[in-house]
């Protein structure tokens, strides 16, 4: 299968939920978008290393980098392989001075490791179209990496908890969908945006 390149274009902190995330990919190239849900403490290891900060001591991502230096263990890149049931699987591709080998990873880990090392990010083609979200040549050029810690827990009660809820998404027809989905990928809000374009996948299932 042929591979599609990524790059790690954003991480956006919930409006409505303090402590969820999300790490947005994007198609090198293209105007795909593939953002994927991640946890508190994973999206502040991809952070950092984007940022290039310097802990005073490893992370444990800087950890398994060191580790793998120490022994020649090179990571060539990562593969985004697999999506079931909301869940996607990856891939380190190492080698060392007489293997090259796959290894099973969680995706944030992944990535955070892939940052580290400056590797390339990989994915296949139905999981971009079964998962990506396209987006206009207009908000396509808004590229920005921020820092989850830079996020304003106050500004969360601005948008109503449930106005992104599923009952809410369900009573939409497609088009306002489609309106909606447009609005909150200009405001930044992927993790909302996973929402809508989920509703919108089940939708086109069951014509």
């Amino acid at each position: 299968m042929k591979k599609i390149e990524l790059e790690i274009v954003a991480l956006s902190h919930s409006i409505t939920q303090t402590h969820s995330y999300a790490v947005v990919l994007g198609e090198v190239g293209g105007l795909r978008r593939l953002p994927i849900v991640i946890g508190g403490f994973e999206a502040q290891a991809i952070a950092v290393a984007l940022e290039k900060m310097q802990p005073s001591r490893p992370l444990t991502h800087d950890l398994m980098k060191n580790f793998m230096s120490a022994f020649n263990i090179e990571l060539h890149e990562i593969i985004i392989s697999d999506l079931q049931e909301g869940i996607f699987y990856s891939k380190l591709v190492c080698s060392s001075d007489n293997d090259t080998i796959e290894i099973d990873s969680r995706t944030s880990d992944a990535l955070a490791l892939a940052v580290r090392f400056g590797c390339p990010v990989y994915t296949y083609e139905h999981i971009l179209d079964s998962a990506g979200i396209m987006m206009e040549d207009s908000s396509a050029s808004k590229r920005r990496k921020s820092s989850p810690s830079a996020a304003d827990d106050d500004d969360e009660d601005d948008t109503p908890a449930s106005s992104g809820g599923k009952d809410d998404l369900r009573s939409l027809s497609l088009e306002d969908l489609n309106t909606l989905l447009n609005e909150v990928l200009e405001a930044e809000d992927y993790l909302r945006a996973i929402a809508i374009r989920d509703e919108i996948n089940n939708r086109k299932k069951k014509k």
